[in-house]
């Protein structure tokens, strides 16, 4: 079987899946990818905007990372170009207190292996939210490694998740904006370039 159809019987499968039955609005992965990706976006869960809409990253979490990334939202969902797999591909429900449940931790590891495998033009892959990181580089805390990006490159690159809560990490972290956007802006362009 060829890489293409590989991915082709995979995203079918996983899409498919109804390993968790027990989540609050019941099975929907939501994905992107494809053979000639040369960006990964590795996020978290989605959120229930997402949910509803099938579509990753339809929220302003969305709006925010896009802005961070300086890409247009039609340059950003282009999946010949831009892969989207989140850590858990349902959404997970909510917390008892408020916010979005952390992924399902079963999702990562049923998935990830054969869904990331066939993505063989990735060139960058973006680590957004501690979830992710920990997912990919394992434990450690989320605001060293982003500030430390550089350790990562050229293959990740991590960020904070562009939730509402991170205008406040951001204000107490200005380095965040002054050197890590920049930065971010210029490996996510040069990942899409042809070559």
């Amino acid at each position: 079987m060829d890489v293409a159809a590989e991915l082709a019987a995979v995203s079918a499968a996983a899409r498919a899946c109804r390993h968790c039955t027990d989540l609050p609005l019941g099975p929907r992965p939501v994905f992107r990818v494809s053979t000639t990706a040369r960006l990964l976006i590795m996020g978290q869960a989605p959120g229930t905007k997402v949910h509803a809409s099938g579509v990753p990253w339809d929220d302003p979490s969305g709006d925010r990372l896009r802005d961070w990334l300086g890409l247009s939202r039609a340059a950003f969902y282009d999946v010949a170009r831009i892969a989207i797999v989140p850590t858990g591909l349902c959404y997970p429900g909510r917390l008892p207190r408020g916010g979005d449940a952390p992924p399902r931790p079963e999702c990562a590891p049923l998935w990830h292996p054969r869904l990331l495998p066939p993505l063989t033009g990735v060139r960058l892959t973006l680590l957004v939210g501690s979830y992710a990181q920990v997912a990919a580089l394992g434990p450690g805390p989320m605001t060293a490694r982003v500030r430390a990006f550089c350790d990562h490159l050229p293959t990740r690159f991590p960020l904070p998740h562009p939730s509402w809560r991170t205008l406040g990490w951001a204000s107490r972290n200005p380095w965040f904006a002054a050197d890590v956007l920049p930065a971010l802006r210029a490996h996510v362009a040069a990942s899409l370039t042809e070559s």
